[in-house]
């Protein structure tokens, strides 16, 4: 097991993280095919990435979207806005790998914190991020939709 960086973008990969997405959502709901645009737009940024964990046979199998947040209280900080790994592998450690190159990658683009959400009904994935150290920060997350 490997972990890589997005650096290109074909059919496969596009249709794997779709895949891995769909894990992720509550619903499990298809949000129908990622644009390549979005990946083309991932891939030529400095300040979004996406890791990507391959088993042996190059078939990915986690996946972990971060982005660079700068401001005035939190300064610089690793944004993660999406993280799962396949239902199949879960208990493998792969998590683990995908959250220290996630560390490994905020501290190569200088932030000295990793910010993220988890939504109620995620009771493992709390478990998982509480035994890396991670700490509940008490606030409400709000979305609004630009028209």
């Amino acid at each position: 097991m490997r972990i890589e960086t997005l650096t290109k973008y074909d059919q496969q990969t596009a249709n794997r993280v779709r895949e891995l997405l769909i894990q992720l959502s509550r619903s499990g709901k298809d949000r129908g095919e990622i644009p390549k645009e979005w990946f083309d737009d991932l891939i030529n940024s400095n300040s979004h990435d996406m890791l990507l964990a391959l088993d042996d046979t190059d078939r990915i199998v986690g996946i972990a979207t971060l982005s660079i947040i700068i401001g005035p209280i939190v300064r610089k900080a690793a944004y993660l806005e999406d993280f799962v790994t396949d239902s199949s592998v879960r208990g493998q450690g792969i998590g683990s790998k995908l959250w220290e190159a996630m560390l490994t990658w905020a501290k190569e683009k200088g932030c000295t914190e990793l910010c993220f959400t988890s939504g109620h009904g995620r009771e493992a994935a709390q478990e998982f991020y509480k035994k890396k150290g991670a700490e509940i920060y008490d606030t409400n997350y709000f979305r609004k939709t630009i028209d």
